[in-house]
């Protein structure tokens, strides 16, 4: 994949998930949470102070073609038995982490 269709696969992702930040919380204006430029360090979803105090996560949006992840995570999904999947997940020597839909998770932060 060319490295313009890359970023754009990612400034895409930013854009989904600053919409549905701003969705989840009406009383948040537009410019409280901001999808970064491509390239730019530090968070990928900018979040003003009020942001910050309604939804309080560092986001970094990564849109792969392939992570062995979401193979772990349609296991997870297919043994739910019709409950939130939840996959946890841990590399040596660092923290476990979960991976969780992003509706679902959403949904939970309301």
């Amino acid at each position: 994949m060319k490295t313009a269709s890359s970023k754009a696969k990612g400034r895409k992702l930013q854009q989904q998930v600053r919409d549905a930040i701003l969705e989840a919380f009406p009383r948040l204006e537009p410019d409280d949470v901001k999808s970064t430029s491509m390239g730019a360090s530090g968070e990928d979803i900018q979040l003003s102070p009020a942001a910050r105090r309604w939804f309080p996560f560092s986001v970094e949006a990564k849109a792969r073609e392939s992570i062995a992840v979401y193979a772990w995570y349609e296991q997870a999904k297919t043994n739910s038995g019709g409950h939130h999947p939840l996959l946890v997940i841990k590399q040596n020597h660092s923290k476990p982490l979960v991976v969780l839909d992003f509706n679902t998770f959403m949904e939970l932060v309301k």
